[in-house]
């Protein structure tokens, strides 16, 4: 047993070093590509060196770079167009995911294997009507989506993996944290001037309130989850759930409310072993669902046609015209980029949108992957598990009433889930078998080894 233990290591150092050298030449390559560049077009020598360094960072501590670049994963600036429309966010992800790729932590532990083998086969499924519906935004959407799973998986397992855990999920709870002051403040003004309508930041770029009400949703869900291996005071996790869930309501966000409740439910009922979440938040949490169920009937018996709710329905109705065209295999991704129909939305419901864009074969397929991302989730242990099934049903719910391939939200939730998987195999990894998930995290006696 020693001897194979013995030949494994050898193995992994051997790959390391070889990844290495890989990537020390391809550093050397690309700093002559550098000097090169430098007289004639400096603005591209600047982004190769950019590049150079986060792959020279990414050698040295394969964590690193996952865990600074998270902030940035808030961000919706856009920076595309033309039906390549990408964020800041995406541009993010996909220079965290790269070298994740490649330097992760091996071997991935099995819930991280079937989720990514489950975006594959969506990915596949979806190639379909890449291929019936040859247009760029089509192309591009494809790519995107994979990176927003798969790429969202790799940079949360590279941070939990690495022992970052903590850090990166006090990182979005504080980038979270400062939308929700920015939305409360920009609320305060706009009501002292006597209106009293959704907010929607414009600080420091705008932002749609459903998306500011979504992320702040999520950051109530993840302060109210408060796993140990986090770190927060139960003080500091009911400040946070106040303040983020006061933004939610400032947003008058209803798809967002839903999500909070979905994700508290779960959370109050779901017991991890080391935290007791008082049934008392169902109380203060449940009336607002009796809300939102009471300002949608209103909007239904309203005599304004084009008020959220009877809009909504509208674009139910015209999405399945549009789906119609190719119930199998869809009409392509991103379909309202184009002008082949009368109509130009992004339909504002899950499964829909999967269902005009991809047809039934893609939506069985987004059903697959959405299926077993939440088991293994609720199957990992509760301690790291209940954050990361709080975080997915909350997503499920509020995607049933508004966009969910979208940049932020769409992957976020799958951050939180490679985070937690990631946490999780350190956790084992670092400790060894003779101590709990919550004892690497407190001092151990100088007697106690493991094992």
């Amino acid at each position: 047993m020693t001897g194979a233990v013995q030949h494994r290591l050898r193995e992994r150092v051997t790959r390391d070093a070889l990844v290495r050298a890989v990537l020390v030449a391809g550093g050397v390559v690309l700093l002559l590509l550098v000097g090169r560049l430098a007289v004639t077009q400096p603005v591209a020598a600047a982004v190769i060196a950019v590049a150079v360094l986060a792959v020279g960072v990414t050698a040295v501590q394969p964590g690193l770079l996952p865990l600074v670049v998270l902030p940035l994963l808030l961000v919706v600036l856009r920076v595309g167009g033309g039906g390549v429309d990408l964020s800041i966010s995406d541009v993010a992800l996909t220079a965290a995911a790269l070298p994740a790729l490649f330097l992760a932590r091996r071997p991935f532990s099995p819930g991280l294997r079937h989720v990514l083998w489950a975006s594959a086969i969506y990915q596949f499924a979806t190639l379909a009507t890449v291929v019936n519906n040859p247009y760029a935004a089509n192309a591009v959407e494809w790519a995107h989506t994979w990176m927003l799973v798969s790429g969202s998986l790799l940079v949360g397992w590279a941070v939990g993996a690495n022992g970052h855990a903590r850090t990166g999920i006090r990182l979005l709870l504080a980038t979270i944290g400062v939308l929700a002051v920015i939305t409360i403040a920009e609320g305060v003004v706009q009501f002292a001037h006597g209106d009293f309508q959704a907010v929607y930041p414009s600080f420091p770029f705008s932002m749609h309130k459903n998306f500011a009400g979504t992320v702040c949703g999520l950051g109530t869900v993840v302060a109210c989850a408060r796993p140990s291996w986090v770190g927060l005071t139960r003080r500091a996790s009911y400040l946070l759930m106040a303040l983020t869930f006061v933004a939610v309501l400032f947003t008058q966000s209803r798809q967002a409310v839903l999500g909070v409740v979905a994700g508290v439910f779960l959370l109050v009922l779901r017991s991890d072993g080391e935290r007791r979440r008082p049934k008392l938040l169902l109380l203060l949490f449940g009336p607002f669902v009796l809300f939102v169920t009471n300002l949608v009937q209103d909007q239904l018996q309203s005599d304004n046609r084009f008020n959220s709710v009877l809009q909504r329905l509208t674009w139910f109705q015209d999405s399945m015209t549009v789906w119609q065209s190719d119930p199998w295999f869809g009409v392509g991704l991103r379909w309202w980029y184009t002008d082949r129909f009368p109509f130009s939305f992004q339909p504002p419901n899950a499964e829909i949108e999967v269902l005009t864009s991809a047809g039934v074969v893609g939506l069985a397929a987004f059903v697959i992957l959405m299926v077993v991302a939440v088991r293994v989730a609720w199957r990992l242990d509760p301690v790291f598990g209940s954050l990361a099934v709080a975080v997915l049903a909350s997503r499920l719910v509020q995607g049933q009433f508004d966009l969910f391939w979208a940049a932020v939200m769409g992957s976020l939730p799958f951050v939180v889930l490679g985070i937690c998987l990631g946490a999780k195999w350190h956790t084992e990894t670092s400790a060894g078998p003779g101590l709990t998930p919550a004892s690497v995290h407190r001092p151990q006696p100088v007697s106690v080894t493991a094992t």
